[in-house]
């Protein structure tokens, strides 16, 4: 029996119970974001939800504008994901520890797997990962642009349940098989670039919806988003109006009919693909 192996038997003797993880509907994505007043702007207007990765290469920034809130640390979420070339069993805890070092925090709230290539193996990683919540590191796993058949195969090797499921979610790409997922298997998923990565606006039947309803593009894309149980969302913004406008968004209700049209758009742009 090799090492991985003897480590999943070891937490299995836990008899863990799965608990889900309750996230805001609106955080903030922080991908691009180059100095802390953004996070510290989003913390001081209701963000609690603040989403950052080892690759955007601004952890410490995240931890400063943290810091410079004043905001209890106990109210904030604070997720990181580790990249392809932090994924080996030898690599995930020190890639770990030095993320919450940067971000300025004794423990994660929510860790990723960035994307399942590079050092990525499931008999490998995540053990290392289950590891990390019985050593206090992390209080949650995630797993980030993943297939069904890759969440299924973590979920076999896993002893800790998925907490959250990140994919790109926006009205030019919807995956509603990897939302039904979630809800069976009680995680979250959590969508970013929900505004199209600020294209939005140049889709019709979006556009239509908004001079409607006498709102915005990316308030109808943002609305429609939440409304796909249990989805949240984390836009990235910068100025205070935009963090307000899109935390209030989650707030507008479209009918039936409204969200039946986002659903039907042809999907024709992925913005992130691997």
């Amino acid at each position: 029996m090799d090492s991985s192996q003897i480590a999943i038997d070891e937490l299995s003797k836990h008899n863990l119970t799965h608990h889900p993880m309750e996230l805001p509907h609106v955080g903030l994505g922080t991908m691009g974001i180059k100095n802390p007043d953004p996070v510290t702007t989003a913390l001081e207007v209701g963000y609690r939800h603040l989403d950052t990765a080892r690759i955007y290469d601004n952890e410490s920034i995240v931890g400063d504008g943290i810091a410079r809130s004043g905001v209890d640390r106990q109210e904030i979420v604070i997720a990181t994901k580790l990249w392809t070339d932090s994924l080996s069993h030898e690599h995930v805890e020190p890639t770990t520890r030095e993320s919450a070092t940067s971000l300025g925090v004794d423990q994660l709230d929510l860790l990723y797997v960035h994307r399942p290539r590079g050092e990525y193996s499931p008999e490998e990683t995540l053990p290392a990962l289950d590891r990390l919540v019985e050593r206090g590191i992390t209080a949650h796993i995630g797993l980030s642009n993943f297939t069904i058949e890759e969440l299924e195969r973590a979920q076999e090797v896993l002893v800790h349940s998925i907490a959250a499921h990140q994919i790109e979610l926006h009205p030019l790409m919807y995956n509603p098989e990897l939302i039904e997922h979630a809800r069976k298997h009680e995680y979250t998923v959590v969508g970013y670039s929900p505004l199209a990565s600020g294209n939005v606006s140049e889709i019709d039947p979006v556009v239509r919806i908004a001079e409607s309803n006498q709102t915005t593009p990316e308030a109808v894309a943002i609305a429609w988003a939440t409304s796909k149980q249990p989805v949240v969302i984390i836009p990235k913004a910068s100025h205070r109006e935009h963090l307000q406008a899109n935390l209030a968004a989650s707030r507008l209700e479209l009918d039936a009919q409204e969200l039946a049209v986002i659903d039907s758009i042809e999907r024709t742009h992925e913005f992130y693909p691997e």
